[in-house]
């Protein structure tokens, strides 16, 4: 017979396993299959590009299917009513805005002081990336991910393990999901690594966890900072020698003090985060 508290916690895994199954696996064929049909990489549009965004909305797409089977069209409400939560403090706007862009530049400030040299700053105007920041969020370019990481995988992940280890569990998910596409020619993360990118985007995921637990767990506001990461970031770009293999750890020190800057920032809000009493997940 299997005690009460067993059954309850199974229950509440099986969804997150589907989950991350799902999504990995609908993601990674279809990135398979834009490169099948890409003609050897992602350099140049085509219709690669349909199954490949199919790819990227596959976590949304997963997260609001398997609340449809469980919470029916309410859920499903419930659960994309958050994308139009914009309702917040002002300060969570700024710092989501320029959380990334405050980090790259503190680390270029490092970067000046120990060499005595500043390091290459990107060649896009600030008004561009600030631009492509507000239309990627009002186009929902982020709620692909966003629906299914933070809006269907963190909340049911911290009802039983706390947010600040459950920012952590979808960090590494988050990150591992992109795997395929360090190995496409043409992808945004070709010739990078994929260790200092799981290190560095684990720490962005605590980071928006934060901003997620301060706003009321609005989907708008962790859609509008995954935004600006993504538009912002190379104010001060990373780019460092390209390693042997996507699993080499070969970084700029650029790189290494981006990381290091966003992991002595999410030791913050992880401490902040741990000093709230654990959910009890009863007898």
């Amino acid at each position: 017979m299997t005690p009460r508290g067993a059954e309850g916690k199974q229950s509440a895994r099986g969804p997150l396993v589907a989950f991350f199954l799902l999504t990995y696996v609908v993601t990674w064929v279809s990135w398979l299959a834009a490169w099948a049909i890409s003609d050897g990489g992602f350099a140049r549009p085509g219709l690669w590009m349909l199954p490949f965004y199919f790819g990227v909305f596959a976590p949304a797409l997963v997260a609001v299917w398997l609340t449809f089977r469980r919470e029916g069209a309410t859920g499903v409400r419930a659960l994309l009513s958050r994308l139009f939560q914009w309702e917040v403090a002002p300060q969570w706007y700024v710092f989501a805005f320029t959380y990334i862009a405050v980090i790259k530049l503190a680390a270029a400030v490092i970067h000046r002081l120990a060499t005595g040299e500043w390091p290459r700053f990107g060649d896009e105007p600030v008004y561009i990336m600030l631009a492509a920041t507000i239309g990627s969020l009002l186009l929902f370019g982020q709620a692909g991910e966003e629906v299914g990481w933070r809006g269907y995988a963190l909340p049911r992940l911290a009802a039983r393990y706390g947010l600040a280890r459950s920012s952590i569990v979808v960090g590494i998910m988050w990150a591992s999901w992109h795997l395929p596409i360090f190995f496409i020619p043409g992808a945004d993360t070709t010739g990078q690594s994929f260790p200092i990118y799981l290190l560095s985007v684990t720490a962005i995921s605590v980071a928006i966890a934060w901003l997620y637990d301060h706003t009321n767990g609005s989907l708008f506001l962790t859609m509008l900072m995954h935004s600006a990461v993504n538009n912002t970031k190379d104010i001060v770009p990373s780019v460092g020698p390209k390693p042997a293999s996507p699993f080499a750890v070969t970084a700029s020190l650029i790189g290494w003090l981006t990381a290091g800057l966003l992991w002595v920032c999410a030791a913050y809000f992880l401490f902040r985060m741990k000093r709230k009493a654990a959910p009890d997940e009863g007898p």
